[in-house]
């Protein structure tokens, strides 16, 4: 099943099912208003969502309209919870490299993970609004789940059931501000600003065979400026699977319906230390930082800059068949121009 938020005025928007195809969708207000409201109900929604779901991709429906990713919010504009972990420990190696730093043995055994700001995503087709390019402006192209309401203390295999949604993620990093945020010893604010998330979240069973172990067996696809930048398969080099990282983030407290927990950035190593470019052979990165990190391992120094108005990004994921799975984060870098009065 296939599901997104149109805006309409309102905090939460409306929740719309999506033919599979991505080309027609309906709104289902005597089922649920939005996303929220059906998560918090799942076990009475779903199978209504699905019927719906299923209706739509087989015979026209009064009430239909053509899907618009323009239209779309994130799927959840804003959520109670949203926590991004760091599955992929060859990104968090190469970072430690790039300074000439060990990995610590602790982080193949135990995820790190932050609690991100939830009350104000940005749309899958919204501008990046920054202040100033010189606080190091980067995408980060993720996979994330949504979960049901999840008991504190659940083991990795009984989280993975929990597991309602998946979606894919731009979590916008600003890479000049982490260093002196990190160095307070009080983790990331400032440097983490609103994400984006796909115009489409999709249950696990529309991955098919794809979804397997809890993680994502197909390439994350990101365009920069129009040209390829990255192909990493999400399913490969992911240390801690999804069942992993939700049970982590519920060691120590129950997780309300509607919680978002992150993969981190997909990262592969690729037969290498640290990987290649698309240009090179390679499946290349979901990050500048990577070139950086790599440039600097490489050549003693980065090169590449990071994002600067009038920049793109643009992340989707392909099935076997060729139909993008979950719509395109679409998005560009834009001057923000201070509170509007």
């Amino acid at each position: 099943m296939k599901l997104a938020t149109y805006r309409n005025g309102t905090r939460d928007g409306q929740l719309m099912v999506v033919s599979k195809d991505l080309t027609r969708a309906i709104a289902v207000p005597a089922i649920a208003a939005c996303m929220q409201e059906a998560i918090d109900n799942w076990d009475e929604a779903e199978p209504k969502l699905n019927d719906v779901y299923q209706k739509l991709n087989s015979e026209a429906i009064d009430g239909q309209v053509d899907f618009d990713e323009v239209l779309c919010e994130s799927p959840f504009p804003r959520a109670y919870q949203w926590a991004d972990g760091s599955a992929y420990v060859n990104h968090v190696e190469l970072v430690r490299k790039a300074r000439g730093a060990e990995i610590p043995a602790s982080f193949w055994e135990d995820p790190l993970m932050y609690q991100g700001g939830s009350d104000d995503f940005l749309g899958p087709r919204d501008d990046i609004e920054m202040a100033s390019t010189e606080w190091g402006i980067d995408f980060e192209g993720e996979v994330a789940v949504v979960t049901d309401d999840v008991p504190m203390g659940i083991d990795a295999k009984s989280a993975a059931g929990h597991i309602k949604l998946l979606m894919l993620v731009n979590d916008v990093s600003l890479r000049g501000l982490i260093p002196g945020e990190l160095g307070k010893g009080f983790g990331f604010f400032q440097s983490k600003p609103s994400s984006a998330f796909s115009p489409v979240a999709v249950t696990p069973d529309e991955l098919g065979s794809a979804w397997k172990d809890s993680k994502v067996h197909l390439p994350l696809l990101s365009e920069y400026n129009g040209k390829p930048f990255g192909k990493p398969n999400a399913g490969e080099d992911m240390t801690f699977d999804f069942g992993q990282l939700v049970a982590h983030a519920a060691k120590t407290r129950h997780l309300g319906a509607g919680a978002i927990i992150g993969s981190g950035t997909v990262s592969n190593k690729q037969g290498t230390d640290h990987g290649t470019s698309i240009d090179e052979g390679g499946v290349g990165y979901s990050c500048i930082a990577e070139v950086r990190m790599i440039e600097t391992i490489r050549d003693g120094k980065p090169t590449t800059e990071f994002m600067k108005f009038g920049d793109t990004i643009r992340m989707q994921m392909i099935d076997n068949g060729g139909q993008s799975i979950f719509g395109q984060i679409d998005q560009k870098v834009a001057e923000y121009k201070g509170p509007q009065q």
